[in-house]
């Protein structure tokens, strides 16, 4: 949660335009949540009132599209291309150029379409309420820009006609996903009427149907204030914002908004038998055990705040850890590989969703699996639930109600959107962000002994509305996919006129014009350089000297206000230990050893415990090259965990993962690498551009060889390897556990820090907790370990993998952070990436991104694009970003240029975290050499780059330098890569 102001009176007043509905407080969250409506067209806001200087606001509108043609994405994309109020071409990414936003964005849920933006300063919140009034209820919607954003027709050098488009491009990379493909199959049959049943993204195929006139009906039905629900979140008065909302929207002159069409969900028609439906996934081979069964039962509405959190407790006592009932059988089902990633409650939507099944099985185990699957929930229903699994799970829910986030989107967007949901439903979201309440009645009904059973009953086993689908590979669909494109195209081509063809010639003119034609910006508000605060906000704490296993050590303590719960981290620094941070089981260790068994309790049963009384005990590496050399680097093992601060068992549960692990539980590790290897493999085709960069990357820095072979695509490709070398060689379990007992035996053993994060008055019992846990000697190491070096060759690499579409990245050797040239650096990548790379690899090129970065653990300058239709048009584009950077002159275009770039760096360096979250970023900072003093001298560099400075460091390290190439790319475009002059890799 950001920084808060001193003065913690708000104003509640309202603006004489608006009605209040209710006002309630809640006092854990230090909300007071207003709800009013708008007297003339019945739009409702919600206001969070908090003392935050964070400030953000959100307006979504219902979106119920009943086709696959993605007009409530396209929507959502051409909306922010130009407004009535704000005439040019691209607002919304002009706008992140010249704010200090710490959010921006836009979403096309299912049923919804959001837009939200944050910032901790005043006028930029006004700056940005007032774009995103205008492009939501004014939008241009140039038919243009729709041909860019959502699709048309263009002709290629050969006259041969094709599909471009940037939404058409992102759902073609989308939709190439596993998991992607199944989740919308499976919506296709359990909501056989309702807008579920489609794409709310759009299905590729149904995208190319999609015309102008449809996204302008489409925005006209939707985008009504009568069928939107806005919110807000902070310390701004509420009447000033809706002050701006009714006179820059809803009562424009000559445009005053009435009541109007209001969308309203219903409820599917349900059922009255379940059914088994079989289907295909695109694959490049089929292989064994690669088929999904999966069931999905159809449940309630959202809108009872008490039924949904007795859902929520169904779904924790029957799959919330690996000793759950439910996950532990399908966990280590003979018959698959895996549970479902679908796995468990969706109340995402208007109705909720149960989901079962497994991955990694064959097609003819459907009904056995299915069978199987009732058969455990009968027998869970039939047998009292033990007491402590339900208090499990009710202490789970009050740790996720307490929990305040903020690290990685902001905390007052969290909150909105955790409520959204409800609220566009007519729901009331205060069930979501106050469930005491409900909680309360909750701890009543369990007192039944039937009450689960009944729920079991009443929800899965007697509920008709079910579906099992089996999803089956299919190498042939994607060829089949692209000759039914091409198919439509040959028709098209076939249908050319003279007057057809040249419409088609000038259209792509006018747009080509349109892209490269500079925007007025001046038309749009913006902040200055002004308007970055002088001091950086760091978060301070103190350090104690304490005794950790028999050795002197650090206790780093943090006050913060964490609302009931406690943070604890128990932190090995690994200087000097390279055979350790090298060693090739070092990424598996930290997969397991959280989740494996001790000395004192079996796998499943420490599961369990750990869901008792914590969140769980997470397991990670924080690395981070040295500021001054990038052959060194700094590395930590952090074991970390939260809990209520009333249950201290917490921080004896890290202790017995790092003293007594062990790893001798085979049929438990097997389970877990496997679902990590599959996990990995489908994780892929959206994070593409990521494994491009690490892989051109590899080798500017040892950081960058290390996470590369131990974290990247070699890494899934040996995990693979070992687990088909495991179902030959059982005894590779038992090798594999000895090598981690060495490991364990030797991490154990290191000397350890500790950090504690709570609320005053519980630190000093914390400290004594954490020093009393700690009290036994450590055990002398009984391990040595050898060096694995790390080597990686220097080639152009193409992976391989299943993809419709390319992710290229194009690197330069750098320099560590700690350089001169280092801030000249950063300020240039976002100079390329504003003003050349999203003109040419996004609009004109019809990628879904791409852009440059400066990588200070890398010790590089990347370039990358995400999702991209072309192959060596984008290679070209990124080196094409250097000459036209030298060519640029110093004037008033290029100096706010810079000032954008620097904008955008310094919203970045502010951007607060929750209050936990802050604690652990200053902590981490300072172990890895760029604590406050560091920060503030970064900032004060930064300000000073100028011009000069871009054009000579890019003299220096980008113009005529040697660079490596990667790309994540189809398996059917091997032979292009080749002769492109790529290594050819595949991911297996």
């Amino acid at each position: 949660m950001p920084a808060t102001s001193h003065d913690t009176t708000l104003d509640l007043t309202l603006h004489p335009a608006f009605t209040l509905r209710s006002h309630e407080r809640i006092d854990a969250l230090s909300l007071d949540v207003l709800v009013s409506e708008h007297n003339a067209t019945g739009l409702i806001h919600y206001h969070l009132a908090h003392p935050s200087d964070e400030n953000a606001f959100m307006i979504g509108f219902r979106t119920q599209p009943m086709t696959d043609r993605g007009e409530a994405h396209i929507l959502e994309h051409t909306s922010l291309c130009g407004s009535e109020k704000y005439p040019v071409r691209d607002p919304f990414f002009s706008m992140i150029k010249r704010s200090l936003n710490t959010f921006m964005n836009a979403f096309t849920a299912a049923d919804w379409t959001a837009y939200p933006f944050a910032t901790q300063n005043r006028q930029d919140y006004f700056n940005l309420l007032s774009v995103y009034l205008d492009a939501t209820f004014f939008p241009s919607l140039n038919p243009l820009d729709f041909a860019q954003e959502g699709i048309r027709v263009e002709l290629d050098d050969d006259g041969k006609p094709q599909y471009k488009g940037i939404v058409f491009n992102e759902m073609k990379g989308a939709m190439s996903g596993e998991i992607d493909q199944l989740y919308h199959t499976l919506a296709r049959h359990l909501f056989p009427t309702t807008t579920y049943h489609y794409n709310s993204g759009g299905e590729p195929a149904a995208i190319t149907e999609l015309t102008h006139a449809d996204l302008v009906k489409f925005h006209q039905s939707h985008y009504h204030p009568s069928n939107a629900v806005v919110m807000s979140f902070g310390n701004i008065p509420v009447a000033e914002t809706q002050a701006r909302i009714h006179e820059d929207a809803l009562a424009v002159a000559g445009k005053a908004f009435a009541k109007g069409q209001k969308h309203a969900s219903r409820l599917e028609k349900p059922l009255t038998a379940p059914i088994s439906v079989t289907d295909t996934y695109s694959v490049d081979t089929v292989k064994p055990k690669q088929t999904h069964h999966v069931m999905a039962w159809l449940l309630p509405s959202i809108l009872d705040g008490k039924q949904r959190l007795a859902m929520r407790l169904l779904e924790g006592v029957l799959v919330e850890h690996a000793g759950s009932p439910l996950r532990a059988y399908l966990d280590s089902h003979p018959l698959a590989s895996a549970p479902t990633p679908l796995l468990g409650l969706d109340d995402s939507h208007y109705q909720m969703v149960f989901y079962a099944g497994v991955r990694g099985s064959e097609p003819e185990h459907g009904d056995a699996i299915e069978q199987g699957i009732l058969d455990l929930l009968k027998q869970v229903a039939d047998q009292p639930v033990d007491s402590e699994a339900i208090e499990t799970i009710l202490h789970q829910i009050e740790i996720d109600q307490r929990h305040i986030g903020g690290d990685s989107m902001p905390y007052g967007l969290n909150l909105m959107l955790e409520g959204f949901s409800t609220a566009i439903h007519d729901g009331d979201p205060m069930h979501v962000w106050d469930i005491d309440e409900n909680l309360n009645w909750l701890r009543e009904q369990v007192k039944n002994p039937d009450f689960i059973a009944d729920l079991i009953r009443k929800f899965l086993l007697d509920n008709p509305h079910r579906v099992r689908l089996t999803l089956i590979p299919d190498a042939s669909k994607s060829e089949q996919q692209a000759k039914d494109e091409q198919a439509k195209l040959d028709t098209i081509e076939a249908a050319l006129t003279d007057d057809t063809r040249n419409a088609l010639i000038a259209q792509a003119k006018a747009l080509a014009e349109r892209q490269a034609t500079p925007d007025d910006v001046d038309l749009l508000p913006k902040v200055g350089l002004a308007d970055i605060p002088a001091q950086i906000q760091f978060k301070t704490g103190t350090k104690r000297d304490i005794t950790l296993s028999g050795v002197p050590s650090t206790l780093y303590e943090y006050e913060a206000g964490t609302n009931g719960l406690y943070y604890y981290q128990v932190i090995i620094p690994l200087e000097g230990h390279e055979a350790l941070i090298n060693h090739p089981d070092l990424p598996t260790y930290l997969s397991l050893i959280s989740e494996v068994g001790t000395r004192k309790h079996d796998a499943l049963a420490f599961q369990a415990r750990q869901a008792r009384h914590s969140s769980g005990v997470t397991v990670r590496i924080s690395q981070r090259t040295s500021p001054d050399n990038p052959e060194k680097m700094d590395s930590f093992l952090v074991f970390a965990t939260r809990s209520l601060s009333r249950k201290f068992e917490a921080i004896e549960l890290v202790k017995e993962v790092l003293n007594d692990t062990i790893f001798t539980e085979y049929a438990r590790m097997e389970e877990l690498l496997t679902q990590k290897q599959m996990g990995w493999q489908s994780r892929l085709a959206n994070a593409g551009h990521a494994y491009a960069m690490q892989t051109a990357s590899r080798n500017t820095s040892k950081i960058a060889r290390l996470e590369y072979v131990r974290g990247g695509l070699p890494a899934l490709n040996s995990l693979t390897e070992f687990l088909q070398q495991a179902e030959q060689d059982s005894s590779a379990w038992q090798k594999l556990g000895e090598r981690l007992a060495n490991l364990h035996s030797y991490i154990k053993a290191l000397p350890k820090q500790a950090l504690i994060i709570a609320e005053a008055e519980v630190l000093p019992t914390l400290q004594q907790a954490i020093s009393e846990s700690w009290q036994t000697p450590v055990e002398e190491p009984t391990a040595t370990l050898i060096e694995s070096p790390i080597t990686t060759d220097g080639s152009d690499i193409a992976w391989l993998a299943q993809t419709n579409v390319f992710h290229h990245a194009l690197v330069f050797d750098a320099v560590p952070t700690n350089h001169p040239d280092a801030p000249a650096l950063m300020v240039l990548s976002s100079v390329l990436r504003n003003n050349y790379l999203h003109r040419t690899i996004r609009e004109q090129g019809g990628a879904y991104g791409g852009g440059a970065s400066y990588d200070s653990n890398a010790c590089s300058f990347k370039f990358y694009s995400y999702r991209d239709p072309r192959d060596q048009a984008t290679f070209d584009d990124f080196l094409g970003s250097i000459d036209w950077l030298l060519a640029q002159t110093t004037g008033e275009k290029t100096d706010a240029w810079i000032e954008e770039a620097i904008l955008g760096l310094m919203a970045g360096m502010d951007k607060p975290a929750s209050p936990a979250g802050e604690a652990v970023k200053a902590l981490f900072a300072e172990l890895h050499g760029r604590g406050k003093d560091w920060q503030q001298a970064m900032r004060a560099k930064i300000l000073a780059v100028t011009l000069e400075d871009l054009q000579r460091v890019t003299r220096t390290y980008l113009k005529d330098k040697p660079y490596t190439r990667a790309s994540l790319a189809p398996f059917d475009k091997a032979e292009l890569m080749q002769n492109m002059g790529f290594q050819i890799e595949k991911v297996l």
